[in-house]
């Protein structure tokens, strides 16, 4: 019960910072955030927002967005779309002689005006792509998670020749959605191009149906679930545009019949003559070229991923690498590529580390890094990142080094034959133990996940100490000083008007945003 009066007590908190029920639009949640559409923007009070205990930051995109970290945000929602509603129904009418009354739909209008002034500023075609790839893959990731960990847990007994009679259970609970989510990716691929979310599903079921044993296509026999994730993407985006065609010319009388059966006939014959084929070479060469790469020069390339990550995440480039992962987990079981850049998180708490001893008399800065180390540890590192390294400048980029030598220590004894990955995505830092596999048995994995890990935060660390600071920026911050860093531009560094979500996740980050407000994901 005071769980839920603590998670009431935040919806209720965080109410009248964003204009009240009336000024709310929609209501959603990723892993770590509340996605709010708001009907005027300017109502909001963004410092009084970050300065609440529960709040790690905000972010302004599409959807105003309110940090609250993985877990919790799934209570507050709750609370907070009941106390809106609320809202609603209590709201008093405007009185006569009072403040004229702004209806809906100029509320509506401004926030359109607002939304459209953001869009413009970032909104490239590319960028908005992969903002839809990330919102079909995003909502998987729980499943992806859950599944991973019981999948670990299982071969943990398999391999102690534990609980022989429960094993078989366990690897049907991990397996079974792993089975499916071509039609997963289906649904929600039509859900975000536009079309039925269900018949982009029906289509992509055909790739994972058993009888696709018995057809030829290029001169080969076709396997159930050949082209995966990729498959299933390309079959639904097709799906959405033969529904969209006939929609177009298919009298309404006619629609619910003819409609639906068009899309899966024309989408299921590509799917099956065609794109299962290409969409299965193109599976197998992400799947040969990323153990070619690991295996041939893993130091060096767990090094560029581990130190480039981070600038790739401020301009929403990872969300390219989200269908790669799941690829890589459908393929081989795991995906060797997350804990390499899961090494930038941990250059990240180890450039917190120092300069938490650089600035021994600026008390804000210390608070604040004492309040998000815990948090960075377990693989949430953007408090750290837009509280503390980005706005500082240079410790930013010192923080990028120490992922660099963490991914190129991982990459290493990848290229030694020691294979280290991770069945789902999504979690990075300590979090990611549970979910770790390799080729040489988990004793093995964990070891050399750890020294990543550990060598991540010395070097991160060593880097800042010695060249994160220059004298003009240790004569500015190293004194008492109230404000947060996030509020000041430092030398050399960038102030960032929000401050992004807890990452692990590929929760869901905005490709879409400025670099300076786009989430971290480590």
């Amino acid at each position: 019960m005071a769980t839920e009066d603590k998670n009431r007590a935040t919806a209720a908190a965080i109410l009248p910072l964003v204009g009240g029920a009336a000024n709310v639009a929609s209501i959603a949640h990723c892993m770590t955030r509340l996605r709010l559409g708001l009907h005027d923007r300017t109502l909001v009070d963004d410092e009084a927002l970050k300065a609440l205990p529960a709040v790690m930051g905000v972010v302004e995109d599409d959807t105003y967005q309110i940090v609250l970290g993985p877990g919790t945000v799934a209570r507050v929602t709750p609370e907070f779309e009941q106390l809106v509603e609320e809202g609603r129904e209590t709201a008093p009418a405007p009185g006569p002689g009072g403040p004229a009354a702004v209806s809906s739909d100029d509320l509506a209008a401004q926030g359109a005006a607002i939304k459209a002034q953001q869009k413009a500023k970032n909104a490239t075609p590319f960028k908005l792509f992969l903002r839809k790839i990330a919102n079909i893959f995003v909502p998987l990731i729980p499943a992806l998670i859950g599944c991973g960990i019981i999948a670990g847990l299982n071969g943990l007994l398999v391999n102690l020749q534990w609980l022989p009679a429960v094993t078989p259970a366990l690897a049907a609970m991990a397996s079974g959605f792993m089975a499916l989510i071509a039609v997963f990716v289906g649904y929600n691929t039509a859900k975000e191009f536009g079309g039925t979310p269900i018949l982009g599903g029906a289509v992509a079921a055909i790739i994972v149906f058993p009888g696709v044993a018995n057809i030829d296509a290029f001169g080969q026999t076709l396997s159930p679930g050949q082209g995966g994730v990729l498959g299933a993407l390309g079959a639904a985006v097709l799906a959405v545009y033969v529904e969209k065609w006939c929609r177009r010319w298919v009298p309404e009388a006619l629609d619910v019949l003819v409609t639906p059966t068009l899309t899966v006939l024309i989408s299921g014959l590509v799917t099956i003559f065609g794109l299962m084929f290409v969409a299965g070479e193109i599976s197998s060469a992400i799947g040969t070229f990323a153990d070619w790469l690991l295996s041939n020069g893993g130091a060096g390339a767990g090094f560029v991923l581990g130190g480039l990550f981070l600038p790739l995440v401020m301009l929403g480039l990872h969300q390219a690498l989200i269908p790669i992962h799941t690829t890589l987990i459908e393929q081989q079981g795991y995906t060797v590529l997350l804990p390499i850049l899961a090494m930038a998180g941990a250059g990240q708490v180890g450039a917190a580390m120092a300069v938490y001893f650089r600035l021994p008399r600026n008390e804000s800065i210390r608070r604040t890094i004492k309040s998000a180390l815990p948090a960075g540890l377990l693989g949430v590192g953007e408090p750290l990142i837009y509280g503390v390294s980005l706005p500082l400048g240079r410790p930013f980029v010192t923080a990028c080094v120490g992922g660099a030598f963490g991914g190129g220590f991982v990459g290493l004894f990848n290229q030694l034959g020691d294979t280290v990955g991770s069945t789902a995505i999504g979690p990075s830092g300590w979090a990611l133990f549970p979910l770790l596999d390799g080729n040489h048995g988990l004793g093995s994995t964990i070891a050399i996940y750890a020294g990543g890990l550990l060598v991540g935060y010395v070097a991160g660390f060593l880097a800042t100490y010695f060249f994160g600071f220059s004298k003009d920026l240790l004569t500015e911050f190293n004194v008492s000083q109230e404000p947060a860093p996030s509020t000041i531009a430092a030398t050399g560094g960038t102030t960032p008007s929000t401050t992004p979500s807890a990452a692990g996740g590929p929760d869901t980050p905005d490709p879409g945003a400025d670099p300076a407000k786009a989430p971290a994901g480590v």
